[in-house]
């Protein structure tokens, strides 16, 4: 029995000791104490590395590392370490002083995971080492705001027809924004979204989006780029974009083509039929020519038969002056003066010329003429009036000639000539 409670005594003491070291290893978490009995013969490791750091920036770093050998035999080494990160060579002491500076200089980073190479060696017996790592986190509770910063300014100013693209950057703080929403005040298309800081913003403004409604014939959109984190957290930037009225110069272009093609070919028809009106004029005057030279032949022939010995001859000569007489009405009924068709003959063809005046007086100059809606205007006014003062002469449609024929006849000089206005 004596021996038993011995034993029992022995065993309640052994287990009081081993409370008490278990309790003082779980109180003190920095600094752990040194093992008294060393095992030589066991593999070397360190008993207290922890392998996740997180540290506040402007705290102080100070990690007492221990390994299952006696301390005086080895030496610390680290590699890849971050800037300030410190283990004392002897004692394994680690130590770190997270100064501001270094992350205000971009020599440190926040909430970038750092990972640390530590080692440690026996200076007798080079082959028995141990190389392991850890990882360390800086973090900041002073939260500095990232925000939107378009490439502009705040408020711009376009015209229908023009393109507006910018850049959207992004000034970045605690952290970065992640996504951009692109939201317009007005629903616009054809523009180029941007959804990540450095994206460009392309937008060509369309014709006719300013109404006659509007104030000042202008239209003020806005341009929200809502950026956000991954916290949530969100920052707006805004470009005003003001849009005045502007001219639709392809449509206006498209207007005035179609307006010099009708008037060429109203040129062409009435040249055509100038053609024709000429050439009966000109059939009317042989004709008439004809007849008034009969007529001036046979009153010469009769007063020279008159003056005949015979009186055979003087009795016809007697005759012929009363048959040229005869030959006048003839001819006013065969063929009688076209005076109506003369006038409107120099009427068209000083209407040709009038419009032919206008195309070269009203054409474009450069690229983008400002004056084109003016011009077209004046050249359609202008034709509809020669249109309305010839609504009498039956205009005839080019048949088989070409321009090239209609223009060398119309400028021919004896046409010039004929139609050119005397003195007189």
């Amino acid at each position: 029995m004596k021996k038993g409670c011995l034993t029992v005594l022995i065993s309640f003491f052994y287990f009081l000791g081993s409370a008490q070291d278990s309790l003082f290893t779980a109180t003190d978490s920095t600094i752990l104490p040194q093992a008294e009995v060393y095992h030589p013969d066991s593999t070397l490791r360190i008993i207290n590395l922890n392998p996740f750091f997180t540290l506040h920036v402007d705290s102080t770093l100070s990690y007492q590392l221990q390994i299952n050998k006696n301390p005086d035999n080895y030496f610390w080494y680290l590699k890849n370490s971050p800037v300030g990160l410190r283990v004392n060579k002897d004692n394994g002491l680690l130590s770190f002083n997270a100064n501001k500076s270094l992350f205000l200089s971009g020599r440190l980073k926040y909430d970038i995971n750092y990972k640390v190479n530590i080692g440690v060696q026996n200076l007798r017996d080079p082959k028995e080492k141990l190389d392991t790592t850890f990882t360390i986190v800086f973090y900041n509770t002073e939260i500095i705001p990232s925000v939107v910063k378009p490439q502009i300014f705040d408020s711009t100013q376009v015209e229908e027809g023009e393109s507006i693209r910018f850049r959207v950057l992004c000034e970045t703080g605690s952290f970065p924004i992640e996504n951009i929403l692109t939201l317009p005040s007005f629903p616009i298309a054809n523009y180029t979204s941007v959804t990540r800081c450095g994206d460009e913003f392309n937008w060509f403004v369309p014709y006719d989006l300013v109404k006659e409604t509007d104030p000042g014939r202008s239209k003020l959109i806005k341009l929200h780029f809502i950026g956000t984190n991954k916290f949530g957290i969100k920052d707006t930037g805004t470009i005003k974009v003001l849009i005045r009225d502007a001219l639709n110069y392809p449509l206006a272009l498209e207007e005035y083509n179609q307006t010099i093609k009708n008037v060429k070919t109203y040129v062409l028809d009435l040249k055509y039929t100038f053609l024709q009106m000429d050439k009966r004029l000109k059939r009317t005057k042989k004709v008439r020519t004809t007849f008034d030279l009969t007529s001036a032949t046979t009153s010469v022939a009769g007063t020279v038969m008159t003056t005949s010995d015979n009186d055979e001859i003087q009795k016809r000569g007697k005759i012929l002056p009363s048959i040229g007489l005869a030959l006048v009405p003839i001819k006013e009924a065969s063929a009688p003066n076209k005076v109506i068709d003369q006038n409107q003959a120099s009427l068209i063809r000083t209407s040709i010329k009038r419009l032919d005046y206008l195309l070269r007086d009203y054409m474009l100059i450069g690229e983008r003429d400002p004056d084109i809606v003016k011009k077209t205007t004046k050249l359609r006014e202008e034709l509809k009036q020669t249109q309305i003062q010839l609504i009498d002469v039956p205009i005839e449609f080019t048949n088989n000639l070409s321009e090239e024929e209609l223009n060398r006849y119309f400028n021919s000089p004896k046409v010039n000539k004929k139609y050119r206005l005397s003195r007189k």
